[in-house]
């Protein structure tokens, strides 16, 4: 009996080692994960619902934005203000203009007078572009600015100035 005694000594001895080796021995020997690859799969998973997360959060500002630029579009629209694209003005160079959007005031068939009226504008604290077209015009593009909502603001404060004319309209540099 001193050899199965040996043997249950043994087999008491590998497992007393495998218990003070602690679960990850047993999870190997199982062809488990041990915890430190659960701790680091946990980690991976919150980083990419972090990642997830934040890019449904980007989509949401991203759509609400769309949404009240349409939304401030359809109220421009509604308000009668005329719109012109640069496209259908012959001899404009869109790329030379800077901003998508511009109030225009006036266009003259006298430069001086285009001239004059940027001058009036520019001291009443405006920014200015002329625009020249190419049949001879220079329009008078007043508060250009890319965003839809910047330029709503900027017409209603323009339409109060003296040198607003009321037949104002929009320059689109599409």
């Amino acid at each position: 009996m001193t050899g199965s005694r040996l043997i249950s000594g043994a087999l008491l001895a590998l497992f007393a080692a495998a218990l003070l080796q602690g679960c990850d021995s047993f999870r190997r020997l199982a062809g488990r994960p041990t915890s430190d690859e659960i701790e680091a799969k946990r980690e991976l998973i919150l980083r990419e619902e972090a990642a997830h997360k934040a890019r449904m959060d980007s989509l949401s500002r991203l759509e609400k934005v769309k949404a009240d630029s349409l939304a401030l579009l359809d109220k421009i629209r509604n308000s009668g203000e005329m719109f012109l694209s640069v496209a259908s003005l012959r001899g404009v160079d869109a790329l030379k203009l800077g901003k998508r959007y511009y109030i225009i005031v006036g266009a003259f068939s006298n430069a001086a007078n285009a001239g004059w009226l940027a001058s009036k504008i520019e001291a009443a604290g405006y920014e200015v572009e002329k625009i020249p077209y190419g049949n001879g015009f220079t329009a008078v593009g007043v508060a250009g600015t890319d965003a839809l909502a910047h330029l709503w603001d900027n017409l209603q404060k323009v339409r109060t100035e003296s040198f607003c004319p009321k037949d104002v309209w929009i320059l689109v540099n599409e």
